[in-house]
């Protein structure tokens, strides 16, 4: 971790928002995928939303919300659930949560 901010004690490098693609089987539920996840220390909201299923498999796209979110036990609880992440969509770091914003790009 990066140095505390000595305003309020917020890690400057602590993860604060992850959106995450993953594989699932059926069971268990994005219901108690969900309840997995929102019971980790430092975690204050999670959003599963179901993106796809197939005959043994479901895609979902997982927003997790907090204050020093860890990895680590994130993925340890998707694991332990059956489930792969596929990739890390977006990270969000730092004092406050910065929304992407959209550009003539993006058109």
């Amino acid at each position: 971790m990066q140095n505390p901010n000595p305003k309020d004690g917020i890690e400057v490098g602590d993860i604060r928002r992850l959106v995450l693609d993953v594989l699932k089987p059926h069971s268990p539920s994005i219901v108690e995928i969900s309840k997995r996840l929102s019971a980790l220390k430092g975690v204050s909201g999670v959003n599963c939303t179901l993106k796809e299923v197939d005959q043994e498999t479901e895609t979902i796209k997982i927003t997790i919300e907090g204050d020093d979110l860890d990895y680590d036990m994130i993925k340890s609880v998707l694991e332990d659930s059956g489930a792969d992440i596929h990739s890390v969509d977006s990270v969000s770091t730092g004092k406050k949560i910065v929304d992407e914003l959209e550009t003539p790009q993006d058109r």
